[in-house]
């Protein structure tokens, strides 16, 4: 790599260049090329390493813009998303409707792969966005192609994983449902399993119900809309942008250094940041709560969190926590009018 540094960082001029406000470091771009070196050129149990010259061919063979955009989408550089959304955004859509069929479906198939690329889960204190399996080696395009279908599986798997295929019934020769699984052991485990589940409920849902008063008003809502209301990101970021939206005097955003223009848009990947910013604050309250007021040790903080994390939205008194915001808001928008 020491050797082909020159080029990298001649590939790296080019692309900021074109897109100085993607925020990609040289470090991350260097990452994102060596990434791709390490998975084609340093294949599992080859002794022999490449040669300069190999690695100089595989880099200029690179879709190098490609990468350099997947790169600022990873990070999630909004300027970035901005510039997906305008390339892939309508093609991602015409895949999805083409592979589901039903729009409804399809919508649903096109939030969860923006997910799967914004990335909801972290690890190492670090995002992880499916971007980051993408090493340039073809296509942005045709690589966006296998994870379409790819998520369209996942999603599948996750509907049929409701229903288990070890607890469905079947019909015995007279006609009555019969389960297949009848046996004591199995009955044991779920009347063990709902008892200790029982057990941690109460503190759970009064821990989060805790929790959630810690947020500020926008946050609360922003959780309802997407909980409760069940509004996909893209909604809540038209609403946010609506001059209207009780919201925008909150998420006024700064345009560049001395500049005093806010920025009027918002994007779907800014809503998802929102959204873990209110999580981790809630995650901190709960841990917290549990731990000092119910004096619970850690493995019985994880299993309350994993109930919270199921009943978000149900057993969680959201919407009265909506409620008490929207009435402080009419107040002082009364007040504000006299």
């Amino acid at each position: 790599m020491a050797a082909c540094e020159g080029q990298i960082a001649e590939l790296y001029a080019n692309c900021t260049n074109a897109h100085p406000n993607f925020g990609v470091t040289i470090d991350d771009f260097t990452e994102g090329v060596a990434r791709g070196i390490r998975k084609y050129l340093l294949k599992l149990g080859d002794a022999s390493a490449p040669s300069v010259d190999e690695i100089r061919r595989f880099i200029s063979e690179l879709q190098i813009n490609d990468l350099y955009l997947s790169l600022g989408c990873a990070a999630g550089n909004e300027h970035a998303w901005w510039e997906f959304d305008r390339t892939y955004r309508p093609y991602i859509d015409r895949v999805a409707r083409h592979l589901v069929g039903n729009r409804v479906a399809a919508d649903e198939a096109i939030d969860f792969v923006y997910a799967e690329l914004f990335g909801t889960t972290t690890a190492g204190g670090a995002r992880q966005s499916k971007f980051r399996t993408y090493t340039g080696r073809g296509t942005l395009r045709g690589w966006l192609r296998a994870v379409i279908w790819h998520a369209l599986v996942d999603l599948y798997r996750q509907r049929e994983a409701e229903i288990p295929l070890d607890q469905c019934a079947e019909l015995n020769e007279g006609g009555d449902v019969v389960s297949t699984r009848t046996s004591v052991q199995a009955s044991e485990e779920l009347m063990l399993e709902k008892i200790v589940r029982e057990r941690y409920r109460v503190a759970t849902v009064a821990a989060l119900d805790q929790s959630l008063t810690q947020l500020e008003p926008h946050e609360t809502l922003l959780l309802m809309y997407y909980h409760v209301d069940g509004l996909k990101l893209r909604e809540i970021a038209r609403i946010i942008e609506s001059p209207t939206s009780p919201m925008r005097r909150w998420f006024k955003r700064s345009g560049p250094a001395g500049s005093k223009k806010r920025s009027e848009r918002v994007h779907e990947s800014t809503v998802m940041r929102w959204l873990e910013k209110a999580y981790r604050k809630v995650a901190q309250a709960f841990c917290a709560e549990l731990q000092n007021k119910h004096g619970l040790k850690r493995a019985e903080i994880e299993l309350c969190m994993a109930m919270a994390t199921e009943d978000l939205g149900q057993t969680v008194r959201i919407k009265s926590q909506a409620s008490t915001f929207n009435q402080s808001r009419t107040t002082r928008d009364a007040k504000s009018n006299r």
